[in-house]
This record gives C-alpha cells, sequence and structure tokens, in this order.
C-alpha cells in the first residue's frame, strides 16, 4: 500500500514550528504531509503545497481582498469557504486520504467547515484548544470526527503540546492506514437502514427489530440519541446512505425546545425527509428532558419528576403544556418530507420509565401528548397509533408491517440475498 496522504491544515504564520513539527511525525508514521496554509497576514517561512493564495482563489477572492475587509471573523469565514472548495476537490480528485488540522477558536471554526464537507469514513482529526467545548455546536461536527484537545498548544512549540501533536498525527496515520485496508477488503453489505435508540434500557425495541431487519437482507446502524448521536443520525441521513430509517428516539427534539446541552441541532427529524429517504417515525422518550447529573437543575424542572440515568446524564418529564408542544413540532417536520412518511403513536407509553410504577410515570400528561399528536399529523403522513407501549412486541410488528408494505411497493429498495451478503 503507498504512503497514506494526510493533508495538514493551520495558519503556517503563526504556527509553523507546530506544522513541520506535524509533518515530520506524519512521515515517521509512514504517512505522506500535504501542507495547505489557511494564513491571512503573514507568509509561513516554508513552501506549502497548497498556499493561502490558492485558498482565496478558491472562493474568487484575494487576499488582499479579505485583508481589506478589516474583520477578522470576515476574513476567517472567507478562507474557511476557500479551504472548503479546496480541499473537496483535493478529495473528489484522489489527492489526498485523510485531513488534519491545529488550531484555536479560528482555527477550529475552519476546519470543522472542512470536516463537513469531506465523506464519511475518511479520516478527520481536529487538534483544538477548544475541543469538546460547549462552544462547538452539535451541527458543526462531522459524524465520525475525532478531535483532542491540544494542551498547552497556545502558542509555539514545548514538551506538553508535542505529547498531543505526536499522538494525533500518529492516530491519523493509523486511522487513514486502517480505513484503507478495510475498504480494500470490505464484505458486501445489504443497503442500509438507519436506526435511532436511547440506550437499551430506556428503549429496547431494537433488540428485535435489528435482527429481524438483518435476516431481510439490510445492514442496520443504530445511533444513540444522547446529542451526539442524534446529529451523526442527521448528518449521515443527510448524505444519502440509509435507504431508509426508523427514527424512534425523537427526544433530542425536546431537548431542543427545552434548551438542554444535550441537544443534535434545530434540524432532527429532518434531514431524511428533506433527501426524499422512507422514513418510520415514533415518538420515543419525548417526554422527558436529559440534562448534565453533574449541574444543578434549571428552577423549572426542580419539581419535575426525576431519574438519574448515571453520573453524566438525568432525566426529568416535561409537562402536559411543554408535550404538546413537543407533539406540535414534531407533525410539522414529519410534514415538511419530500418522501413516504409514517408514524406510530403508542397510547399506552413512549419510554421504559413512564410505566405505572416507575419514576416518570405520567398518565394524564401522556394522555395530552397523544391527544396532541393526533390532531396534528398532516393528512400526508401515515398514521398509525397503537394500543400498546413503545416497548412491546405489537410496536415492532407494526413497524415491520409498514416496512416490509414499502418494500413490496417499492418504496425500499429489497435487502440483499443472504448467500450474497456472505460472500
Amino acid at each position: 500500500m503507498s504512503e497514506p496522504r494526510i493533508l495538514v491544515i493551520g495558519t503556517g504564520d503563526t504556527k509553523a514550528e507546530e506544522l513541520l513539527f506535524m509533518k515530520a511525525c506524519i512521515e515517521a508514521s509512514g504517512g505522506s504531509a500535504v501542507m495547505m496554509d489557511v494564513s491571512v497576514l503573514g507568509d509561513p517561512p516554508y513552501s506549502p503545497d497548497h498556499d493561502k493564495h490558492a485558498v482565496a482563489r478558491a472562493v474568487d477572492v484575494t487576499i488582499a481582498e479579505i485583508i481589506s475587509s478589516g474583520d477578522e471573523n470576515i476574513a476567517m469565514t472567507l478562507m474557511a469557504g476557500g479551504a472548503v472548495q479546496l480541499v473537496r476537490k483535493l478529495q473528489q480528485d484522489g489527492e489526498i486520504d485523510a485531513f488534519i488540522a491545529i488550531g484555536g477558536s479560528m482555527g477550529t471554526d475552519l476546519a470543522l467547515d472542512v470536516a463537513l464537507c469531506l465523506p464519511l469514513g475518511m479520516p478527520k482529526f481536529v487538534v483544538s484548544t477548544i475541543a469538546y467545548s460547549h462552544l462547538i455546536p452539535p451541527e458543526r461536527v462531522a459524524p465520525d470526527l475525532m478531535m483532542i484537545l491540544w494542551a498547552g498548544g497556545l502558542y509555539g512549540l514545548n514538551s506538553i503540546c508535542k505529547l498531543v501533536l505526536s499522538q494525533a498525527c500518529g492516530a491519523v496515520v493509523g486511522a487513514t492506514k486502517m480505513m484503507l485496508e478495510t475498504r480494500a477488503s470490505a464484505p458486501a453489505k445489504g443497503p442500509t437502514i438507519g436506526m435511532t435508540s436511547l440506550g437499551s434500557s430506556c428503549l429496547r425495541y431494537m433488540k428485535t427489530l435489528k435482527p429481524a431487519l438483518e435476516r431481510r437482507g439490510y445492514d442496520v446502524a443504530v445511533f444513540h440519541t444522547t446529542g451526539m448521536g442524534g446529529r451523526a443520525f442527521e448528518s449521515i441521513a443527510g448524505q444519502d446512505h440509509f435507504c431508509a430509517v426508523f427514527d424512534f428516539s425523537l427526544q433530542e427534539i425536546t431537548n431542543h425546545l427545552a434548551g438542554s446541552v444535550v441537544s443534535s441541532g434545530a434540524d432532527r427529524l429532518e434531514n431524511a425527509g428533506a433527501r426524499g429517504v422512507p422514513q418510520i417515525a415514533a415518538p420515543g422518550a419525548v417526554d422527558m428532558v436529559d440534562l448534565p447529573t453533574w449541574q444543578d437543575l434549571p428552577a423549572k424542572f426542580s419539581e419535575r419528576p426525576f431519574h438519574a440515568h448515571n453520573r453524566l446524564i438525568a432525566s426529568i418529564t416535561v409537562d402536559a403544556d411543554d408535550r404538546r408542544e413537543v407533539a406540535r413540532t414534531i407533525a410539522g417536520k414529519l410534514g415538511m418530507a419530500k418522501g413516504r412518511s409514517a408514524l406510530i403513536l403508542p397510547s399506552r407509553g413512549i419510554q421504559e420509565w413512564d410505566t405505572e410504577g416507575e419514576p416518570l410515570y405520567e398518565p394524564e400528561a401522556l394522555a395530552a401528548f397523544v391527544d396532541e399528536m393526533r390532531r396534528a399529523i398532516p393528512a400526508g403522513v401515515e398514521f398509525h397509533e397503537i394500543d400498546a407501549h413503545i416497548n412491546s412486541d405489537t410496536f415492532v410488528a407494526k413497524a415491520l408491517e409498514i416496512f416490509d408494505r414499502w418494500v413490496e411497493e417499492g418504496i425500499v429498495p429489497r435487502g440483499m440475498p443472504a448467500k450474497e451478503v456472505a460472500a
């Protein structure tokens, strides 16, 4: 296998030492470094493979014009746009196999755009002084992005940041080698179905659905809807990786409406529909908000039923009025879909802890949600109300009934025969 070609992005005028150190680490790890400079004011003390003028030309401006704006945010936004266009072309022309970028908040802002423009499976690594920060909104994060905190990396090389940079470079080279080897030897898989769930204790339908769909010749990817999982689901749905989706855990919609940091962004339950991907939805766990267990509860939730899942995440129910708003939001999003959509409404409960005897059991509030959902669902969306709980066999049977009918109607492609998958 030839050397993995790793695109290295950074501002060479201020971070030349770090970038050249990374180049050396990549080459020592068996990779080849392709250098891209996204500086604005200065020039790096080396010759990049793609200089700042090439980056600016990619969005039909000059560096002089960018400087003349006099605004650092405008300048970096323009450079980000140029980097995206140039990187996309490099990837499409087969000139790079992965990318890594370094930066503070400015460099991270640019790097996040670059990561989002690259296809799923291509290694993406960002070394950032704001890694894992709530400054980064979920919709800016590529579904397979890798990040590492750039400890001690604000200005200049030192023993601490060398440890971080060397790890990052080794990681991206290793990931690229493994990705290329896996791609070359990957067995055939059937069409991919995207499915959402909230763990396996709160929602557990996937334990039955996944093997049932696999027997039908499909590859099933289940996403954990605790903010970033839903974000990955939406991003991948928007890239046409799914032949259909079983979007049964919509609790991140409630989180977003309530202002929780456990959010997957404002476009939850929108991307599959926007691409015309057939979708079967259900309101799993939309009766509660997830919040960090390690923070004090907001005053508005202090009297609500509470369940601590672990030391990271806790769930608090929302009241009947909030549940009606959630129902209207779900209905509105389903109504925007360009493809076939169906909603299954389990009137006996929508997550494990709202059953009788459990801490989040509120039958009157559930009844309000069910009532509003019936009223709000658009005429163009198939509506299936079942007298059962979402964790019941009845729910699974209804989901498979709809899906199998859509396959017969040609709305969803047939799965790959078992003998072809095995081959």
